[in-house]
């Protein structure tokens, strides 16, 4: 007992250790106030046993093993990186998922890798380069956040126009609608439906804000030919079954 504990009181042992589950558990909290999948604790031992593997593989010389007789052992601690890297991809492939049309996950997909690449550094000594990896981890995760919010934004958004399929609502009309309103438009999808012969059109756009889609709404309720149309924000789950989410509908 009292050698586990001298050996976890070197310097060489014990601040790796320390110190990667102090960079697991940053880097989760910043996930975790995020309400990430992947929060404190997974971060935390991602950091943690990619450190104790990297100090397990650096420290070969001490492993319990019976060698061969005269044999020569070349070791290689590069390949427990490897295999931690390739461990960590399962990992983050289960916190990435899709949401109606966007995809969720890859930021703290991209912190656990970072966060395992961190460890990686505490095992082989490189405390520098570790503690700066740390902290540009949190700038990136935390301030650029604050810029990306400052950017202008733009709202990927599906539309799904039914017409009665005469010549007062077209494909025409509907790009006419969009460039009046300084909206960027697609190609626009044609399908005739159903024994009445009603037309579905379909094109992707961006909104710069929601009013945009309360006045294009608006613009559809009130055109001519127009049976019902659909405004669909791609983060929403309806968009995964565009076009046939469920359109409003004028009455006739």
């Amino acid at each position: 007992m009292d050698e586990i504990w001298r050996s976890f009181l070197d310097e060489n042992i014990g601040l790796p250790m320390v110190t990667s589950l102090i960079t697991g558990i940053l880097i989760g909290y910043e996930r975790e106030v995020q309400g990430k999948a992947a929060g404190l604790r997974t971060h935390a031992l991602v950091c943690f046993s990619s450190t104790l593997v990297m100090l397990a593989a650096a420290r070969q010389a001490d492993w319990i093993i019976e060698f061969i007789p005269d044999g020569t052992v070349v070791t290689d601690p590069t390949r427990m990186a490897h295999g931690v890297l390739t461990g960590i991809g399962f990992l983050c492939a289960g916190v990435i998922f899709r949401e109606g049309a966007s995809v969720r996950g890859l930021t703290t997909a991209a912190s656990l890798w970072a966060t395992a690449c961190i460890g990686l550094l505490y095992g082989v000594g490189l405390y520098w380069l570790a503690v700066s990896g740390t902290l540009l981890t949190l700038l990136v995760l935390s301030l650029l956040r604050l810029l990306q919010f400052l950017m202008p934004q733009r709202l990927e958004t599906r539309l799904l126009v039914i017409t009665d399929g005469g010549p007062r609502f077209t494909a025409n009309t509907l790009r006419d609608l969009l460039r009046a309103r300084a909206l960027s438009v697609g190609a626009v999808g044609l399908a005739m439906t159903g024994a009445e012969r009603r037309q579905e059109l379909t094109v992707r756009t961006w909104f710069r804000d929601e009013q945009q889609g309360d006045e294009l709404a608006q613009a559809f309720s009130e055109a001519p030919g127009v049976i019902g149309f659909a405004v669909l924000p791609v983060h929403d789950d309806v968009a995964a079954d565009f076009p046939r989410g469920a359109p409003a509908m004028r009455p006739e």
